[in-house]
């Protein structure tokens, strides 16, 4: 009875079964003949390479969004199609695909037989530093290293390898790779397992490789993965950091304007040096020929002295007969040789004037060299600043020259100071010897108005007796004076060569300083507007990086341009692994037609 009740049922059921079937069918059935609207379309190229890097399968999943149901046409040469949405058919006539789409999405794919991928890839092995084709490395245990190359391909069209970020990674197991190591990758945790990601940038071409030690060795394959390098990318904040430059800035403001003030001292170092070396040297000349003279005038006074006692002695023998005998050419020659000594005595009176000239220039000019001093860490912030080596080394030789130079100065100021006093000293000496010879003259000559009488001529004996007398303690002071003189000029001669060195040491110092300035007025220039050029090119680097000018174009065809959206690549090697064995195959299990599987319902 229960049988016979549910026969209607079951009858009813196979009744209902072919309607149910023609309902589930997809729209194919009722064809839309209007024209549709696309709105967007999106590729996703799908590539296999070899162990290797050698392209094997390659094919196109192309992604629309309908705005308006109907006919819609694409393009692209493909080998093969497939609908990925429902059951219509898609008609494929020289290089134009059509197919009839609902609106929203849908899906089909393109099979294409040898087109090119935009990069050519290359994967190499090697076992414990020898290479290994993938085949023979499968199992081993061993160090490995795995090397990955990529570089344009010519064959394709430059704008994905120009535009395109690739992403390559390795997903190694844990159980079989330790002690991964990797120059370029990023190695990161995934469960159990490893993973290294690598990135290649747009334009660039790239030598990848990493490291670890492998026990039967297997690799699931490389998965590379290309996507535009639009990326979207926050601006830092650079306010610490542009705060800092501007500190730096001001500080190599204060730095220029210190240079500048020791630039315009150094200067007039220099002029005061120059001028102290001029007067010098003529110093030098005049004691020189004044030391070489004094000879001539001692073998003078010695001729001076002998003739005063000749004349003397003479007087005394011829005073009764009123000889003169050369007393009036011996007035003449007192009173030449006074002249002679005057005009010295003016000389040196003019030398030390020029020196104390000179000599306060310098002065004044080592008095302006500032007493600050620079720091190592603050030479060595200039040194960070990314200002030119050079320039810096010469700015701190120049520095250092120039704190040498104003010690050194410290040192011998002392000697420059009894210098000025020893003149005046040497320059009265003279005048009073000419004053004393010139009154022996004068007396001289009035001795000789007046020796008419008797009385005159005694007068007379008797001053040539003391003249004769006092010209001998002259004569000894004279030799002595001459002494001193020579031995004056011998000593001048080393301090005049100290003072050549000086001024040639401060004529450098000073080209070195006019150096320094010119270089920190262009590190100044260079730094001044840092804060703003850091920003300037944190916002190109950026937008290098953002492409934001980048409009994506079909892999497929050209002519898909007006709506292709978003072009990416999926690639992937095969996988190295051991072979497994053959086992004797199951017999399939025979497949029931749908009437039996119904039946087995009851």
């Amino acid at each position: 009875m229960k049988r016979k009740w549910m026969l209607p049922g079951v009858m009813a059921t196979v009744l209902v079964l072919p309607a149910f079937l023609v309902s589930a069918a997809p729209n194919g059935s009722s064809a839309v003949q209007s024209a549709g609207e696309i709105a967007s379309k999106d590729e996703v190229v799908y590539a296999t390479l070899s162990a290797t890097g050698a392209q094997r399968e390659i094919y196109v999943v192309n992604n629309f969004d309908v705005q308006k149901a109907g006919t819609l046409t694409d393009y692209g040469r493909y080998e093969s199609v497939k609908n990925l949405t429902d059951l219509t058919e898609i008609k494929q006539n020289d290089g134009t695909v059509a197919f009839e789409a609902p609106e929203g999405k849908f899906y089909y794919q393109g099979n294409m037989d040898d087109d090119p991928l935009p990069w050519r890839i290359a994967v190499s092995y090697e076992l414990d530093g020898k290479k290994i084709s993938p085949e023979q490395l499968a199992g081993k245990d061993g160090h490995i290293e795995i090397k990955i190359t990529t570089s344009p391909n010519g064959d394709a069209d430059p704008v994905f390898f120009e535009n395109y970020l690739l992403q390559i990674s390795l997903t190694l197991d844990g159980a079989l790779f330790s002690n991964i190591q990797s120059e370029e990758g990023m190695i990161a945790n995934a469960g159990k397992n490893k993973q290294v990601t690598f990135n290649v940038m747009p334009e660039k071409e790239a030598q990848l490789s990493l490291e670890a030690d492998a026990v039967d060795f297997e690799l699931a394959g490389i998965d590379i993965a290309g996507v535009p390098s639009t990326l979207s990318i926050d601006a830092p904040d650079v306010n610490e950091m542009t705060g800092e430059m501007v500190s730096l800035s001001d500080a190599i403001l204060q730095l220029r304007n210190g240079v500048g003030e020791l630039n315009t001292g150094v200067s007039q170092l220099n002029e005061g040096a120059a001028q102290l070396q001029k007067g010098s040297a003529q110093y030098k000349n005049g004691i020189n020929q004044l030391s070489a003279s004094s000879g001539e005038l001692v073998n003078a006074s010695v001729s001076i002295e002998k003739a005063l006692k000749s004349i003397n002695g003479a007087l005394g023998q011829n005073s009764a007969n009123g000889s003169t005998g050369g007393l009036g050419e011996m007035q003449a020659g007192l009173a030449e040789i006074a002249n002679a000594l005057k005009e010295t005595s003016a000389g040196l009176n003019s030398l030390g004037q020029n020196y104390n000239a000179a000599y306060g220039q310098l002065n004044e000019a080592m008095a302006g060299i500032p007493e600050y001093e620079i720091s190592e860490q603050q030479i060595q912030k200039l040194y960070e600043s990314g200002a030119d080596p050079k320039v810096i080394d010469q700015l701190v030789k120049t520095y250092s020259a120039a704190r040498t130079a104003k010690g050194n100065y410290a040192a011998v100021k002392q000697s420059f100071d009894a210098v000025q006093p020893a003149l005046q000293q040497m320059s009265g000496g003279l005048g009073e010897m000419a004053n004393n010879l010139e009154n022996m003259a004068n007396g001289l000559a009035s001795s000789l108005e007046s020796m008419g009488n008797d009385s005159g001529l005694v007068q007379l004996q008797e001053g040539m007796a003391d003249l004769a007398s006092n010209y001998s303690q002259f004569h000894s002071g004279l030799v002595e004076y001459t002494k001193g003189t020579s031995q004056l000029a011998n000593s001048y001669t080393g301090l005049d060569a100290g003072i050549s060195e000086l001024s040639g040491g401060v004529k450098q110092l000073a080209g070195g300083t006019s150096q320094l300035y010119t270089g920190s007025n262009q590190l100044y220039d260079a730094t001044r507007d840092l804060p703003e050029q850091m920003k300037k090119e944190i916002d190109k680097m950026i937008a290098e990086f953002e492409n934001a000018d980048f409009e994506a174009v079909s892999f497929v065809s050209e002519e898909n341009n007006d709506t292709i959206n978003t072009v990416q690549f999926i690639i992937k090697t095969e996988k190295i692994a051991v072979a497994e064995e053959e086992t004797a195959e199951e017999q399939p299990e025979e497949k029931k037609g749908i009437w039996a599987r119904f039946l087995d319902l009851f």
